[in-house]
């Protein structure tokens, strides 16, 4: 990335990194290459190094030149789903023996993907309370761990980790540090920066937040790594298509914009809940009462779209108020731009049950679109009613 693009703002950069018009036309969108294949000049005589889309296509590259840029690294990666980043990553960086300290309420899909997938082939994990950075010392062992794998904030808890104090632990032992950045994206916050050696998303949330693609995404600073994790993004395959590619360029324009939002509505929606009696606690970051609101406060511009709440009527309750609103939708993922509610442990989460990860049974999860916030607080009023 040039100094030019790093001195600039966020939105310039969402804009316009690696985002030139195109010289052929002086189209200033990006063009959507849908193709397989690429003629050569002669045997091994290759235009701009394309050769077959899986190894590379120039809608896809525009976006992981975008990716980096956002998230201040040196290469980013696109690939079909969050769980293909995922799982491209830690195949690159673990072998059979090793082992991934994973923060102890992880993603129900990371947590499934590292017990039951990676797991049966040798690679063990131990779920730990980020926010004892004693436990986590502990924890990692300098033969065997390879990755400490952070979300913050975190899926549903909405728990938030030292990015900076974590890097410092996993680096004295040789550890990488992978950070989540999904709830939080590159706008409200960039994991490099703070030590972290690794970003992941889902791009199917904010990044797109059109809720129309999935995808995934991995950002990095070091050059090596960035060389082996582009070796097993060829070899393995679960690359983004360039149409997918391309939705998540478009959004990426008005990520900031939409963030903004995201963030005002969800700070307004969790002061109300704080008052509301049928409200046992209120877990979003930007919230005083949160144990690591100051954390949040020093590694974070702002405190996101995403928050969860306990009824304290119990489980009972809390389904009910998941099938009593109206303009939240009962539905899985999060980011887009209209607002979901879904009920953790027998959504999102249900892989964790009877796990050290399970969460809640009286746990209700909001994703806080960009609707009029007066509208959403009256269907959560109405959703409430009087448990």
């Amino acid at each position: 990335m040039s100094s030019r693009v790093d001195a600039q703002g966020f939105n310039t950069r969402a804009i316009h990194a690696g985002q030139e018009p195109d010289p052929a036309t002086g189209a200033v969108i990006p063009p959507l290459h849908l193709t397989t294949t690429y003629k050569q000049d002669g045997v091994g005589g290759l235009r701009g190094g394309y050769e077959y889309s899986r190894s590379a296509n120039p809608t896809r590259d525009t976006l992981q030149t975008a990716l980096a840029a956002l998230e201040q690294g040196t290469r980013g990666f696109a690939f079909a789903s969050g769980l293909a980043a995922e799982d491209t990553l830690l195949r690159t960086v673990c072998r059979p023996g090793d082992s991934i300290v994973l923060g102890g309420d992880a993603y129900g899909g990371t947590y499934r993907l590292i017990s039951k997938v990676l797991e049966p082939w040798g690679i063990s994990h131990q779920p730990v309370d980020l926010n004892d950075l004693d436990a986590v010392r502990a924890a990692v062992a300098p033969e065997t761990t390879r990755v400490v794998w952070c979300e913050t904030p975190s899926n549903p808890l909405l728990n938030i980790s030292d990015i900076a104090a974590l890097a410092e632990i996993a680096h004295s032992s040789g550890t990488l540090l992978v950070v989540d950045n999904t709830f939080a994206s590159p706008y409200l916050q960039q994991p490099l920066t703070l030590g972290a050696d690794v970003v992941v998303h889902s791009t199917t949330k904010y990044l797109g937040g059109h809720s129309d693609v999935v995808g995934g995404a991995l950002v990095v600073s070091d050059a090596e790594l960035g060389e082996r994790l582009a070796y097993h993004q060829n070899a393995m395959g679960a690359v983004a298509g360039p149409f997918d590619s391309w939705l998540v360029l478009r959004s990426l324009k008005t990520l900031g914009v939409r963030v903004e939002r995201h963030s005002a509505n969800a700070g307004r929606i969790a002061e109300w809940l704080l008052e509301h009696p049928a409200v046992g606690d209120v877990l979003y970051p930007g919230l005083p009462q949160h144990r690591n609101h100051d954390i949040a406060a020093k590694q974070m511009s702002g405190f996101g779209g995403m928050l969860s709440f306990r009824l304290r009527g119990g489980e009972e309750a809390a389904l009910r108020v998941c099938e009593r609103t109206s303009l939240f939708t009962l539905a899985e993922s999060l980011g887009g731009v209209e607002s979901l509610i879904e009920h953790p442990h027998r959504m999102t989460h249900a892989s964790a049950a009877g796990s050290p990860l399970e969460v809640p049974a009286d746990l209700v999860r909001l994703s806080v679109g960009i609707e009029d916030v007066e509208d959403l607080l009256a269907d959560l009023e109405g959703a409430l009613g009087t448990h």
